[in-house]
């Protein structure tokens, strides 16, 4: 057992060390708190971070009030005219810890804050004349925002640009994570014909309406009009599910469609127009480029007297369904039995649907009946009326007049 006495006598001067030793703390003089000041403190926890505001919080942080009540006011200050350590100050002075103690009153602090609550006066909000206003209030789509950049020494003179669609979109990337633009689409015309539209995207609102505007000014069109205030003919247009029946109007009948089409033919020199729109009508984008594909391929009336080769003739309800010789071609078909329908050529062979219509209440009643007896030599006088003039002026013909009685002496 001798090596078990030598190990404990090794260890013996180990054990009185140990237990002769004091215990010690680690202490730090400095910590978070007390490297930053109370303001840059209380910014870190009423702030939003950025990574915040890209999952949507801090909505209403930079929300303008109606009345700011929080001007001129210091966290931690109060009537009461105390020092804080921490909050108003401090906590450590030189080498010195700061402790709490309670300073003379302050009467003017009232009279200051009142006085710089009345110098920010009543709160006034954007008013912008009708004219300037959007579709909808004082949001950007709908309004005008002038004429594209001028390119070297060519300027867009007597040109407009109204925006269509303004929204924020997201990109996923690799580096920078979720990348946040605004994009705009905009369209630009002088209102005689030449039309155009844009898109661009930027960080900045301001950067995308100016790029999507001066690619609007870059990519101009000419589109055809009749008599310079509406469309040559009715034409169907379609992008993606977004389907177009454009129908021409008479002068004065003004313009019935969709508010983007709306601008786009207030841009473009079109004053009469009826669109019914069908499928995606909340795509802006897919509207404006169907309706312009339509614009672009409709032909004008001596292109489609030359391709049937019939002449074009038309009826108005305002001129009292006169016909009306519009174009000829060089070379006349002779084939009277197989005419297309006009309707059905330019439309490509599409129908719009049309609701049914119903007849009235009083159809069948005993007082309609009296109508059409009384009526019923009178029905077809228009009608009548009309082939005769017609055959007036086009067959050289004159309605037979009544034979004169011989005179008796």
């Amino acid at each position: 057992m001798a090596w078990v006495s030598r190990l404990l006598s090794i260890a013996q001067p180990f054990r009185l060390a140990t237990s002769l030793a004091l215990p010690t703390t680690q202490t730090r003089n400095t910590s978070f708190f007390t490297k930053h000041t109370a303001a840059q403190l209380w910014k870190g926890v009423t702030s939003v971070s950025n990574a915040g505001r890209k999952r949507g919080r801090g909505k209403k942080a930079g929300k303008k009030m109606i009345r700011d009540l929080n001007r001129g006011q210091v966290i931690g200050v109060g009537k009461v005219n105390m020092v804080w350590p921490g909050l108003t100050t401090n906590v450590i002075r030189g080498r010195e810890l700061v402790e709490q103690q309670q300073l003379p009153p302050d009467p003017e602090r009232e009279a200051r804050l009142l006085k710089l609550r009345n110098a920010l006066g009543p709160f006034r909000r954007l008013k912008l004349s009708p004219p300037e206003r959007g579709w909808s209030g004082n949001r950007l789509p709908g309004r005008t925002v002038g004429p594209p950049d001028p390119i070297g020494d060519e300027k867009f003179e007597g040109f407009e640009t109204v925006v269509l669609e303004s929204k924020a979109v997201t990109n996923m990337t690799g580096n920078l994570g979720r990348k946040r633009q605004m994009s705009m689409f905009v369209v630009t015309g002088n209102g005689n014909g030449l039309a155009g539209f844009g898109l661009g995207k930027a960080i900045d609102g301001k950067a995308s309406l100016k790029v999507a505007k001066n690619r609007a000014g870059q990519r101009l069109m000419y589109i055809e009009r009749y008599n310079g205030h509406t469309v040559c003919h009715d034409f169907f247009a379609q992008f993606g599910f977004s389907k177009l029946y454009v129908k021409k109007k008479p002068e004065g009948y003004g313009l019935k469609c969709h508010r983007a089409i709306k601008s786009i033919c207030e841009v473009a020199g079109i004053k009469d127009i009826h669109v019914k729109v069908e499928g995606g009508s909340s795509n802006i984008q897919s509207v404006t480029k169907a309706f312009f594909l339509g614009l672009l391929q409709q032909k004008p009336p001596e292109k489609l007297a030359e391709e049937t080769g019939y002449h074009l003739v038309e009826f108005r309800k305002d001129h009292g369904n006169y016909p009306t010789v519009i174009a000829s071609p060089a070379k006349v078909s002779d084939d009277t039995k197989n005419v297309p329908a006009y309707d059905e050529y330019v439309m490509g062979n599409r129908v719009v649907l049309q609701r049914k219509k119903f007849p009235p209440f009083y159809v069948g009643t005993d007082g309609w009946e009296l109508h059409l007896r009384k009526t019923l030599k009178y029905r077809n006088e228009n009608d009548v009326r009309i082939k005769l003039r017609t055959a007036a002026r086009y067959l050289n013909t004159q309605p037979a007049k009544p034979p004169k009685r011989p005179v008796t002496i």
